[in-house]
């Protein structure tokens, strides 16, 4: 049996995250000390929340890691591999959106170099760049 603080070193989730997926029924009540009422977490609740913590650390929402447990043993195969597909392509999504602000942060810096340089040529480019990625941003 591990203590909540064992349970959140191991899985990364902190103490109140672990309280409140509790709380919402994410994992099931946890026993608790008889002596002491501190939490006793069974070691395969706590490969449960070590799985929890990696998915969200992935940005999965709580309503997928339901879908997650809820097919975990013996659920439908298809359905798990479509929940990670798609927070793939969530990830993906949320990848390309970081490169275009990236770019755009990177012009930014080019258009003021060249400023600073006084490279009109430079500027002009970096300003042709910046227009042509502003839809991208939005």
């Amino acid at each position: 049996m591990s203590t909540i603080q064992e349970v959140s070193r191991r899985s990364g989730l902190p103490e109140p995250t672990l309280r409140y997926y509790e709380k919402i029924g994410l994992i099931g009540p946890v026993d608790r000390d008889e002596s002491s009422g501190h939490r006793r977490y069974p070691p395969e609740l706590v490969e449960t929340i070590e799985a929890l913590g990696c998915l969200r650390s992935t940005g999965m929402s709580l309503a997928d890691m339901r879908v997650y447990l809820r097919h975990l043993d013996g659920g439908d195969p298809a359905e798990q591999r479509d929940l990670f597909a798609r927070n793939v392509e969530r990830l993906d999504a949320e990848i390309e959106r970081l490169r275009v602000r990236r770019d755009y942060l990177r012009l930014k810096a080019e258009l003021w170099d060249a400023r600073d340089r006084r490279d009109a040529a430079a500027e002009e480019r970096a300003v042709d760049e910046i227009r042509g990625l502003l839809p991208r941003l939005k």
